[in-house]
């Protein structure tokens, strides 16, 4: 019989997410009557923008005709599509990224997973976690080897750094060099953001340290301040020390679609066995065109289209859509003399339970008693627990609904 991989067995039980569909079904099925209003999981709820809706018929039209029909796409991405992200997401911000430098590809999710492919598993590189964290980037570390056995909600060998309201949910520089280290601003799942200030911090340290930061700005599009930097590589030297990871799926809607992209900037190296350097960005090339066939051209097309004026404006009002959800949780439950974070700048709001109420507990009195679904948040951690994430992503109906539920709860 074939050896299995044994550091799944590593993985504490059940994935955060399937572990909410499990206990939801369970309601459900329990409670037929019950309308449930999900908060949970950070799917988004309004329809594809009208101009990538239109750009992907014209696409799957082409794909009738033998003269514009299109089969295997390159494995980085359509030219066109990488150009646009170039001018408008980058350059557009006063960054130095090249579209070469651009791979498109099926999720942010799926790369931030799939970028350990190039990095030594095991012991041979120390890695760095926020806490409380998205799920992805602990768990495929177990997966790769790179930790050891988990105790107390924690792997040994991984780095930890907390996220408290003690230090406004930004995580303190280690004191001790690592190799890699994950950071997500805005963040998943407590809603903060980095200041310029801190990012230059991290940057500074990173070079400092050879650290490769792993950057995931899945969120960047919920940033309204001005002075909140949206990519990394608006910090003076990141090219040197950080690879990038976004998304079409919060933006504009493409979490069913799927398309999302990485940058690796091509001056950026790692070390082989022997000490040489070696260009990450040949690596990752290598590691796509491998395993990956890439995004489908109907959906590139869409993603393109969102780089459209029509498209930037209809974009621009869904984000508006749920930054409005956004404030209207946060109010409503401050109003309810709960302990509230993020939420601005940010899709998710991150509340304290109340005391002496486990993250879960909440979990279970706000499905069982109000209908309404979160995160808890000791899925995302140890330091998540005694906190529960709301999400922003529905429609304003059911944000309204939920909102007076649980504001019932509390009287």
């Amino acid at each position: 019989m074939p050896r299995i991989n044994d550091n799944y067995l590593k993985l504490e039980a059940g994935y955060l997410f399937p572990e909410i569909g499990r206990r939801v079904a369970a309601f459900a099925e329990s409670n037929p009557e019950a309308k449930l209003i999900k908060l949970g999981i950070g799917d988004v709820t309004e329809p594809l923008p009208e101009a990538c809706r239109t750009a992907m018929i014209r696409a799957v039209n082409a794909l009738g005709k033998r003269d514009s029909f299109h089969g295997y796409g390159p494995e980085q991405g359509y030219a066109w599509l990488r150009e646009a992200i170039a001018e408008n997401d980058f350059a557009a911000r006063g960054c130095d990224i090249d579209a070469s430098e651009i791979f498109v590809s099926d999720g942010s999710k799926c790369d931030s997973g799939n970028i350990l492919d190039i990095l030594a598993a095991g012991t041979a590189n120390r890695f760095a976690v926020c806490d409380p964290v998205y799920p992805v980037y602990v768990d495929t570390n177990v997966m790769a080897g790179n930790t050891g056995e988990a105790a107390g909600g924690r792997y040994a060998g991984l780095v930890y750094l907390p996220m408290t309201a003690a230090n406004s949910f930004t995580p303190a520089i280690p004191d001790a060099p690592v190799d890699v280290v994950y950071l997500c601003y805005p963040n998943n799942p407590t809603g903060a953001v980095a200041s310029r200030e801190t990012l230059t911090q991290w940057v500074d340290w990173a070079k400092a340290n050879n650290t490769l930061i792993l950057f995931d700005a899945a969120y960047h599009a919920f940033i309204t301040d001005p002075d909140i930097p949206h990519s990394i590589y608006e910090i003076p030297g990141a090219r040197d020390c950080a690879i990038e990871f976004r998304s079409f799926s919060k933006n504009a809607g493409f979490t069913g679609t799927r398309c999302a992209l990485t940058v690796v900037p091509k001056g950026l190296t790692g070390k082989d066995a022997d000490g040489n350097d070696v260009a990450l960005h040949g690596l990752w090339n290598r590691r796509q065109s491998t395993k990956f066939n890439g995004v489908s051209y109907i959906v590139q097309r869409g993603a393109e289209a969102v780089y459209s004026e029509e498209g930037k404006a209809q974009v621009a009002e869904l984000i508006a859509f749920y930054l409005e959800n956004a404030r209207l949780i946060r109010e409503a439950l401050t109003a309810c003399g709960m302990e509230v974070h993020g939420g601005v700048n940010a899709p998710y709001v991150w509340i304290k339970t109340p005391a002496g109420v486990s993250s879960w507990d909440f979990f279970d009195t706000l499905i069982n008693e109000c209908h309404v679904v979160g995160t808890p948040g000791s899925g995302f951690g140890a330091a998540g627990e005694g906190y529960f994430r709301i999400s922003a992503f529905n429609s304003r109906e059911n944000v309204e609904e939920a909102m007076k539920r649980i504001a019932k709860l509390k009287a």
